[in-house]
């Protein structure tokens, strides 16, 4: 009978355990660890935890519109179909259900016999709402109380799911965009170092063209051509991010190109793709890591800023940025956290990247 014999651990496998075991020492990169992680946990529950399962969360009450956080109510729902509503889970975790009944805010209700009535709410220091009357054998009906934790906006939307499902908007295109600026800039970085002469000229020459334009007009300029969306906004962050992973990759191939371990395997013959991808680039895994959590947190940024000009996310899909456009106006009013609570939630986010890109950064230095 043969035996396998266990695999050693490897050089990179104790460089990685020495790397997280000096990034655990760190509290401010675990402390950010977990705010990213609430967030991602969120993002992926998305409408299975949302008080508004709605797609888009978009459900508008104007009767309840700009209420403080912490506003009660009742609602009157009027059921067409069954009260049980079937769903499909994956299909509503992703995109919501539409609602299978009809919800009315009310200020009070009594019954009298077989007879409902309810007083509508109006928003009104003195409730003088329409009556209406149900027959309770004849309707389905039931009467929810919901508790709006952040309150409403100017549509009577609860701000708490908007701000939920905003959440998936800037994971989303932070992760879609730095996998793009990824795959760009590590194959234009370790092509132009590797291989050098006109070829890193050109890259070079290309790098520096994209790199003397500033970032924000870029974005502009390619989401206009793109048009206004969801996925544009995606190419758009994108395309611009590259620069700084290319110049990171290509100034570290460019000290590692020349070394033993190189040369070696240009001796045994191996095809100098199999040199970059299997031999060079698992050395600059780190360098990438780094630069990836600060371009994630310039991704965020980016995006709600797009969204706050209006070229970004388009209503009624929600983001933070655009929460932020349309409730800037009620900084100055009674109601400033209607833009402050997305403000801080990317001030929140950024802050938990760049921290961990911090704590990255010190741990994989050799110099420590």
């Amino acid at each position: 009978m043969f035996f396998r014999k266990k695999p050693e651990k490897t050089q990179y496998s104790s460089v990685n355990a020495e790397v997280w075991k000096k990034l655990r020492k760190n509290k401010m990169a675990m402390l950010s660890l977990l705010i990213i992680g609430i967030f991602t946990l969120i993002a992926i529950l998305g409408y299975t935890i949302t008080l508004d399962q709605t797609p888009y969360a978009n459900q508008q009450y104007l009767e309840i519109a700009t209420k403080k956080p912490g506003f009660k109510i009742k609602f009157l729902r009027i059921y067409e179909g069954e009260i049980t509503q079937k769903r499909n889970f994956i299909k509503h975790l992703a995109y919501g259900t539409k609602n299978n009944y009809t919800s009315i805010p009310i200020y009070k209700h009594w019954e009298k016999g077989d007879t409902l009535y309810v007083e509508t709410y109006t928003s009104e220091k003195i409730n003088n709402g329409e009556i209406i009357a149900l027959h309770k054998t004849q309707t389905k009906y039931q009467i929810k109380e919901q508790h709006y934790w952040l309150g409403t906006d100017r549509y009577g939307r609860d701000m708490l799911s908007q701000l939920m499902i905003g959440t998936r908007v800037s994971l989303s295109v932070g992760f879609i965009s730095i996998i793009i600026s990824l795959i760009i800039g590590v194959t234009l970085g370790s092509i132009a170092a590797y291989y050098g002469k006109w070829v890193d000229n050109l890259i070079m020459w290309l790098i520096n063209i994209v790199w003397s334009i500033p970032t924000i007009l870029l974005v502009i300029a390619i989401t206009f051509a793109l048009g206004k969306g969801f996925w544009q906004v995606f190419v758009a962050v994108g395309l611009t991010m590259w620069v700084d992973v290319a110049r990171v990759v290509r100034g570290q191939i460019l000290s590692l190109r020349e070394k033993e371990f190189v040369e070696a395997a240009r001796a045994l013959g191996y095809k100098n793709s199999r040199i970059i991808i299997q031999h060079i680039l698992p050395n600059v895994v780190g360098a990438a890591t780094v630069i990836t959590a600060s371009n994630f947190a310039t991704a965020i940024l980016q995006e709600a800023g797009l969204s706050f000009l209006g070229i970004g996310v388009q209503p009624p899909m929600p983001s933070w940025g655009t929460m932020i456009k349309e409730n800037y106006g009620y900084i100055i009013l009674d109601s400033p956290y209607m833009a402050i609570i997305p403000g801080l939630a990317i001030m929140l986010l950024v802050l938990a990247f760049i921290l961990l890109g911090s704590g990255l950064r010190q741990a994989m230095d050799v110099k420590e």
